[in-house]
C-alpha cells in the first residue's frame, strides 16, 4: 500500500509541479474548447491521452523505445503548438462531432511523445527491479493530477463565459494564442536546435 501511493503521489506531483507547465499547458489546450456538459468527450479525450503516454512510458522503461531526450524535449512543446493552433483555426467553425475522431488520435498520439519526456524521470526513481505495478500506479496519479487541471480549465471557462461574459469562440482565441506565445517560446528554448 504504501508503494502505491508512493508512486500514486509521484505521479500526481509530478503533472502538479508548476515547472512541468508544459504538460498543463497541453491540458489546457485540450479542454478549453469544452464545456461542463461535455465532460464525457473530455474525460475520453485526456484518457486517451494518458493511455498514449503509458504506452511509450512501458515501451521505454522497457528499452523497446529509446529517443533522444533532446528530440522529445523539442516534440513536446510542438505538440502544445499543434493543438494550440488547431483551436485557434477552428474555433467556432467546426462542430465538436465532426472532429471527436481527429481528436482522439492526437490525444493519442501526443500521449506517445509525452510519456518519452515521463520517462527519464521514472526510470530514475523506480532503477531496475519490477517496473509495471509502480509505472501503473505512476499513471493513475497522472491521470488524477490531469482530471484536476481538467476541472480547474472547466470552470475558469465556465467564469470567464458567464460572468466576464467572453464568448465561447473568444475565450479559445485568447487561450490559445497565450498558450502558443508560451509554447513557441518553449521550442526556442529546446537544446534540439
Amino acid at each position: 500500500m504504501d508503494q502505491l501511493i508512493f508512486y500514486f503521489k509521484l505521479g500526481l506531483f509530478h503533472v502538479l509541479d508548476i515547472n512541468a507547465y508544459d504538460h498543463l499547458l497541453f491540458l489546457v489546450i485540450l479542454t478549453v474548447p469544452y464545456v461542463f456538459k461535455d465532460w464525457k468527450r473530455v474525460l475520453l479525450l485526456v484518457t486517451m491521452f494518458t493511455l498514449g503516454h503509458t504506452f511509450s512510458l512501458v515501451l521505454s522503461v522497457y528499452g523497446v523505445v529509446s529517443i533522444n531526450k533532446s528530440l522529445v524535449e523539442f516534440l513536446i512543446p510542438l505538440t502544445i503548438l499543434i493543438s494550440a493552433l488547431y483551436n485557434l483555426f477552428t474555433a467556432g467553425k467546426v462542430s465538436k462531432n465532426e472532429r471527436v475522431g481527429l481528436l482522439f488520435f492526437a490525444a493519442l498520439f501526443f500521449g506517445l511523445i509525452h510519456g518519452l519526456g515521463f520517462s527519464t524521470y521514472f526510470k530514475t526513481v523506480v532503477g531496475s527491479g519490477d517496473k509495471l505495478l509502480p509505472l501503473l500506479e505512476f499513471a493513475l496519479g497522472i491521470e488524477a493530477a490531469q482530471l484536476l487541471i481538467v476541472i480547474i480549465v472547466l470552470f475558469l471557462s465556465f467564469i470567464f463565459q458567464t460572468i466576464f461574459r467572453f464568448s465561447k469562440r473568444d475565450w479559445v482565441l485568447v487561450t490559445s494564442s497565450m498558450v502558443i506565445g508560451i509554447a513557441l517560446l518553449l521550442l526556442i528554448d529546446t537544446k534540439f536546435w
